[in-house]
């Protein structure tokens, strides 16, 4: 009789794979560095004497009422530079479940389900603390599902020079897997006044966008005017905008024609508009995004327990720091119980543990899922960014004393050759 085939988990992956990964790590790397400082910026100069100049930068509204454009610079940022964030995920997780590793099922089920924990057991948590606050307040579920890619990789930079490979590209597959899961949420939980000639009307262009990339077709001056059409219809749909840029991120093919040489051929589309975007994204868009949105008013030690005091805060915080924890470690030790999986060779769960912890750092989509369930004018909304910086900070501090300590074991295996 035959051995029952065990699976790997955590393993390296594909060579391609491995070196298309490092080349995003690298990129998002950068991004994370820029998102952070552009954060501090903004929480110093909204705490400032000069805070009512952030403010008017942030509220300053430009483009045109008579297509429903006239949005301050932070709408611009939120719905317009977050589209671009979201264009390159469509992207890339079209390319992970088309020609990545993801297209095969046995290592596919392990970050889908540690991402599907990530974020079940945050929303149930948030709910349980905000139960009886009514549906105002509960709208605040999603807040904490999502983890941030780009602050999480430049903190795992920071502190990894040894860990394995194959950990860095679970938890940058993992917030592949976690970002289509909240786009979903924000397309299907959190659509505006619904408008739906618009939507309808949003199909042509991206059918025509669709059709000319379908034929390789990568001219900027037919492909920008397309997007932008879909992006504005969408906008105006009642649809959040940033769907747009998942539509046309998924209509981009992945592998090159039969004309060009097929899958083998090197390179398709879908990857060579990720390698053109991403740096814009990582760069430009999600940094500038948090400049506008992460300044808020702290109002010093009286703001800071105004805020904790605000059950919002508090399911926030335990959401990202416990409920992320829980739910992606839990789900991952889940899957080796219940299939024949198992840790590769030379893993421990403390380093799942590590990155579980890790995957607590949630901030882009956090703070765009905040300003739609509770909107400017409410408390609730300063106080869940207030929460949102504050477990994000305790999640990466704990995963960093877990990390570091994995880090130097690694290093000492490194140097006596094991």
């Amino acid at each position: 009789m035959n051995a029952p085939v065990v699976r790997r988990v955590f393993t390296r992956g594909s060579y391609t794979e491995l070196a298309r990964i490092n080349t995003i790590l690298r990129s998002e790397t950068v991004g994370g560095a820029l998102l952070l400082a552009a954060t501090i910026i903004a929480l110093i100069w909204a705490n400032s004497p000069l805070a009512d100049g952030y403010y008017a930068l942030r509220d300053f509204r430009i483009g045109p009422a008579a297509w429903h454009l006239d949005l301050s610079l932070g709408g611009w940022a939120s719905d317009g530079l977050l589209a671009i964030f979201f264009f390159v995920a469509g992207l890339e997780l079209k390319r992970e479940f088309v020609a990545g590793d993801l297209r095969n099922p046995a290592r596919a089920v392990v970050p889908i389900t540690a991402a599907v924990g990530g974020v079940l057991l945050p929303a149930l948590l948030f709910t349980l603390v905000n139960l009886g606050q009514g549906p105002a307040v509960l709208k605040g579920w999603a807040i904490p599902t999502a983890t941030d890619i780009a602050f999480a990789l430049a903190v795992l930079a920071v502190i990894s020079t040894h860990l394995p490979s194959a950990l860095r590209t679970f938890l940058l597959t993992l917030a592949v897997v976690d970002d289509l899961i909240a786009i979903a949420i924000i397309a299907v939980f959190y659509p505006g006044e619904l408008h739906l000639q618009f939507l309808a009307l949003a199909a042509l262009p991206l059918l025509a966008f669709t059709w000319l990339v379908q034929k390789r077709v990568r001219s900027w001056y037919l492909l920008l005017p397309l997007a932008l059409a879909v992006w504005a219809l969408v906008h105006a749909s009642g649809i959040h905008a940033t769907v747009a840029g998942v539509l046309l991120g998924f209509a981009v093919p992945v592998v090159r024609s039969a004309k060009r040489g097929g899958p083998d051929a090197g390179p398709g589309l879908a990857e060579h508009f990720e390698h053109r975007f991403r740096p814009l994204s990582a760069g430009v868009a999600v940094p500038l995004f948090a400049f506008f949105s992460a300044g808020v008013a702290l109002g010093g030690a009286a703001g800071l327990k105004s805020a904790f005091t605000d059950t919002v805060a508090l399911g926030i915080v335990l959401a990202l720091v416990a409920g992320k924890f829980l739910g992606v470690l839990g789900s991952t030790w889940l899957v080796t119980k219940t299939t024949r999986a198992t840790l590769d060779d030379g893993l421990a769960w403390i380093d799942v543990a590590g990155l579980a912890l890790l995957a607590g750092v949630g901030f882009t989509v956090s703070l765009l899922i905040s300003g739609l369930s509770f909107g400017e004018g409410s408390p609730h909304y300063n106080h869940a960014k207030v929460a949102i910086l504050a477990g994000s900070v305790i999640a990466a501090l704990l995963a960093s004393v877990v990390l570091r300590s994995r880090n130097r074991h690694y290093r000492r295996l490194a140097a006596s050759g094991g």
